[in-house]
């Protein structure tokens, strides 16, 4: 067998031998050279190119339309809304220029292609189209940076109305611990080195502020039309508190408190019951019926948008907006948490 097998290489071998001789006969009976390219080969080379654009954009607007049933629901907080029309607003103008350039690209590479009739011009320099290749991306990019800049300043300002609800969110691998104020209205003061079985989130037993603090884990209730001000905190590595439904991020760094405010303007009761997120809800729904997996109803969540490690993807918490009759009701069950002094 192994001899078969040997011959039958061997005989491979000389036949593409004797094959690759007799394509370099069959060119010599041409007039041209193999490396001369013909207006034949340019005509045909540049239809395709045409062809490929039409099938290039017909690919891409199928992928928007995919992804745009598949991308986050409406914004649910005020600052949520003007980060979404920022983003609307990029992806119109990236979007536009990509299918001008590209169209320009594709037709050029048509309306130019060689021909042995046609001399290249030569255009070492031109003053009006350097004006204009750089004024108009510094305008589109001024228009950017400058709303940018002012969305930015708007949503990063500090917390500043009374009525606001603080909340410290604690992170550590792999899971998150909400601690709500009592009704002193003041989270009490932490010491990492008080960190122990019966105190996880390391509150100071010294500070008579936390003797009220309540401990929220599984989830954690916030009232709608409300400022919500995050304190973030890390025990081990750098976490990202990301609030995604509310366009909200920011890093937990151990070491350091961390700071984001918002303001929720849909429950989640009303959420359920958005169109799209009822038709986003049904094709994830569809999706779990296919793995024999129970449906599930729509949730804001907390998520963990740093690789942290090995159980990254399960570090996540719900988020419950409320009515604020709701929250109340809600903030009423819960218990001062009871730390005891550490030796």
């Amino acid at each position: 067998m192994s001899l078969l097998v040997l011959l039958a290489i061997v005989l491979l071998i000389i036949a593409g031998h004797q094959l690759l001789k007799i394509i370099e006969l069959s060119r010599s009976l041409k007039k041209t050279k193999e490396w001369q390219i013909s207006d034949s080969d340019n005509n045909m080379m540049g239809k395709a190119m045409l062809l490929f654009m039409f099938l290039f954009f017909a690919f891409f607007f199928w992928q928007v339309d995919r992804w745009i049933s598949r991308s986050l629901p409406p914004a649910a907080s005020e600052h949520g809304v003007k980060i979404d029309e920022l983003w609307d607003a990029n992806m119109y103008l990236v979007t536009v220029s990509f299918l001008i350039t590209n169209f320009f690209l594709f037709w050029f590479a048509y309306k130019y292609r060689g021909n042995h009739k046609n001399k290249a011009f030569y255009l070492t320099h031109n003053n009006k189209l350097e004006m204009i290749w750089t004024i108009v991306p510094a305008v589109a990019l001024a228009f950017i940076i400058i709303f940018g800049l002012k969305y930015w300043n708007e949503i990063m300002d500090d917390a500043t109305d009374k009525n606001k609800v603080t909340i410290e969110l604690y992170a550590k691998q792999f899971d998150w611990t909400a601690r709500y104020t009592g009704k002193d209205g003041k989270l009490g003061e932490t010491d990492y080195r008080q960190i122990s079985g019966t105190n996880s989130v390391g509150m100071d037993t010294t500070d008579a502020f936390g003797n009220d603090d309540m401990l929220v884990r599984n989830e954690f209730h916030i009232p709608v039309g409300r400022q919500i001000e995050l304190l973030m905190r890390s025990r081990d590595v750098i976490h990202s508190a990301y609030l995604p439904h509310f366009r909200a991020q920011m890093n937990c760094v151990p070491g350091m408190i961390t700071t984001f405010k918002f303001i929720p303007t849909k429950t989640t009761a009303q959420m359920r019951k958005d169109p799209y997120t009822l038709k986003m809800m049904d094709g994830i729904n569809k999706q779990r019926a296919k793995f024999n997996e129970e449906p599930v109803e729509f949730d804001y969540l907390l998520l963990c948008n740093k690789i942290c490690g090995a159980s990254h993807y399960n570090m996540q918490m719900n988020v419950v907006v409320d009515s604020e009759e709701d929250y109340n009701a809600w903030i009423a069950k819960q218990k001062a948490v009871k730390v005891v002094a550490t030796k």
